[in-house]
């Protein structure tokens, strides 16, 4: 695999992890993978809302 500029560890705000915990318990953990690989394709350290919104509107949540 290629480095990466990013570090492994995503920050999230309070929004976001807000939207998150909407998401069921059982795919909670998924769903968090999905929406930070959005996260870094977007090139980005930070989820926020409009992230986690995105994911919900890609993957049909």
């Amino acid at each position: 695999m290629g480095e990466r500029n990013y570090s492994d560890t995503l920050r999230w705000t309070a929004a976001a992890e807000e939207k998150l915990k909407n998401i069921p318990f059982f795919v909670r953990a998924q769903a968090r993978q999905r929406i930070e690989a959005l996260a870094r394709a977007a090139d980005t350290e930070t989820v926020t809302a409009d992230i986690v919104e995105q994911a919900r509107l890609e993957f049909g949540q």
